[in-house]
């Protein structure tokens, strides 16, 4: 039909519509013959209202219906399209039941496209039959057709509704864990059942996607040949977390399945063998603690021994800074610095100052680190942390509250220590610099002002200087210098009043000798100022059993620069070069 001759039967059907004239089905044919089922649909349904007894009008119900549906996205529009074959379905079932030959007969030009040639007669024909046979094989295969697109729809519908709720599960980790290494550390039963939910879910999901393809196989054309990529998840907190558009070509998944799995074999394999593993290295140091207290025994070679770098480093592939470690560490130390100071009990009494100084110097080091160690874990990292390891903290600790009461008094404890110990040290290192002789300090520095003024300090051995006590009569002093500070050899001489006054005290000069034994000292002191180009000089003799032995003054021609005691003669040798001058033992000139 032509574009105006569809206009003109147009307004020939609304002429007669708006005159009350009944629709002619044979007006009707001139659309569904040529197929032209848009424009003839409203017409034939407007027909079928009022005429129920057309078994042709049904038919092409049932083909317009039919048309419809071809023609529906498979996916997209499924109920319609199921709609529209059950449509279909239901004419072709009411044309053929009242279909037969009577009706064939009359309206033979209706159904000219059964007609056939007749194999027996030669003769061209409709039969009934051939009609018949042709709508049970429409209504047949759109049943078959219904099965099929339902079944497509819902592996269809089941892979993007798992793979949604595979990406909703994911989605949810990453809002409840920071980090990948958080997930494993604060893993508990609640997580892995939804790692292995996700696992699942997402191999439910690339199931029902392969169901699908096969279900479009067998359908046919669907209007989509879909393929799909796995992508790997590589940052949790980034990836992971867009949908995947199940109508497009190519679908890009996230394989939250090889995710899931990996997660959960470290959480299984790693994350619980370990957490046992820290509460029974906690007990170890809590048995250590005990037999401490017990025992009052110092534990440190057991601390030694268990000493467990692979927990460590185990612990190091997820914290950096593993909150376990650092209590262990705060509690081996504190038991270390209990056993230093138990090991040291005896030797507290010794008046050894450079022995106190080591001890002490040893234990305000282990202070030191135990503050240095609580004072990682504020209350406010404490709290954060505690949840990574909640399973380990309640089985040791009870709770945070408890451990954090716990770090709290260890600090304290060091703080306080380190400062009583710092006190003891100042002492003890000032002590250092003095000999104690009664009621008078003597120094060993002469940076140090006092009413001694050393001149010659060899530390550890000997100091020597002048006494500034009598300011009318200076005197020359030696003193052997011990770990206790205390004298064992000393010895104070009368110096040459016309060299040694207080006046002139910055030109007084040292030298002095021992021998390997340290049972014979020598000392001169001179002013290094000429009084008529004499060099005025104190030597004395000091035995370690006896103390003093002598002293002389003797006026020098030169500076002396060395000492020199004769082996075989015992005489004492004062020179500078080629000049000298020669004392016997007994401390007269010889030569």
């Amino acid at each position: 039909m032509t574009k105006i001759g569809l206009i003109q039967f147009l307004l020939l059907f609304l002429i007669s519509a708006a005159f009350g004239q009944k629709v002619k089905y044979k007006d009707i044919f001139a659309l569904l013959s040529t197929k032209q089922y848009e424009q003839a649909e409203p017409f034939l349904k407007t027909y079928l209202r009022e005429t129920v007894d057309n078994p042709n009008a049904y038919l092409f119900m049932g083909n317009i219906f039919q048309e419809k549906a071809s023609k529906n996205d498979v996916l997209k529009q499924t109920a319609v399209a199921i709609a529209n074959m059950d449509s279909a379905i239901f004419y072709y079932d009411k044309a053929y039941k009242i279909l037969d030959e009577r009706e064939v007969k009359r309206n033979k030009e209706y159904y000219q496209n059964y007609n056939r040639r007749d194999l027996r007669t030669g003769e061209f024909g409709v039969k009934l039959s051939d009609i018949q046979f042709d709508i049970e094989k429409r209504t047949e295969a759109l049943k078959e057709r219904i099965d099929k697109m339902k079944m497509v729809k819902y592996y269809f519908s089941l892979a993007d509704s798992t793979y949604k709720k595979s990406n909703s599960l994911f989605v949810s980790l990453q809002q409840k864990f920071s980090s990948l290494n958080q997930l494993y550390l604060r893993a508990d039963a609640l997580t892995v059942k939804e790692l292995t939910t996700l696992s699942l879910r997402f191999d439910s999901c690339r199931k029902a996607f392969d169901h699908y393809k096969t279900a479009s196989s067998s359908f046919g054309k669907t209007g989509y040949n879909q393929q799909t990529s796995l992508v790997e998840i590589k940052d949790f907190k980034m990836d992971g977390r867009d949908a995947a558009d199940f109508h497009a070509d190519e679908i890009r998944l996230w394989d939250y399945k090889k995710f899931a799995d990996e997660s959960r074999a470290i959480v299984e394999k790693e994350i619980l063998p370990m957490r046992k593993h820290l509460v029974a290295y906690d007990m170890e140091i809590n048995k250590l603690r005990e037999k401490l207290n017990t025992d009052s025994v110092s534990v440190r070679s057991d601390l030694t021994r268990l000493i467990d770098k692979l927990l460590y480093d185990q612990l190091k592939k997820f914290d950096t800074q593993p909150l376990p470690m650092l209590l262990f560490a705060m509690k081996t130390t504190d038991l270390e610095y209990r056993s230093s100071r138990l090991e040291h009990k005896s030797l507290r009494d010794s008046a050894d100052v450079h022995l106190q100084i080591t001890m002490l110097g040893k234990e305000i080091s282990l202070l030191k680190k135990l503050d240095s160690i609580t004072s990682i874990l504020p209350e406010g990292k404490l709290d954060e942390k505690a949840v990574d390891y909640a399973d380990f903290i309640n089985s040791t600790y009870g709770n945070a509250s408890v451990l954090k009461s716990y770090v709290h008094s260890l600090r304290e404890f060091a703080v306080r220590e380190e400062r009583k110990e710092s006190t003891q040290m100042k002492r003890y290192t000032r002590a250092l610099n003095y000999i104690v002789d009664g009621a008078d300090s003597i120094p060993l520095s002469d940076q140090i002002i006092s009413s001694y003024r050393p001149l010659v300090t060899t530390p550890e051995k000997f100091t020597l200087g002048l006494s500034l006590r009598d300011t009318t009569q200076l005197q020359g002093y030696f003193y052997t210098i011990t770990s206790s500070r205390t004298p064992e050899v000393k010895a104070f001489f009368p110096v040459d009043k016309s060299a040694f006054k207080s006046a002139n005290i910055s030109a007084a000069r040292a030298l002095a000798y021992s021998d390997i034994a340290g049972q014979i000292y020598y000392v001169l002191l001179y002013n290094d100022k000429p009084v008529k180009e004499k060099f005025h000089a104190t030597v004395a003799k000091i035995y370690r059993s006896d103390g003093l032995a002598w002293k002389t003054d003797y006026p020098l021609s030169f500076t002396p620069s060395e000492l020199i005691v004769s082996a075989g003669t015992g005489e004492l040798v004062i020179r500078n070069g080629a000049q000298q001058v020669v004392l016997d033992k007994n401390g007269k000139v010889v030569r």
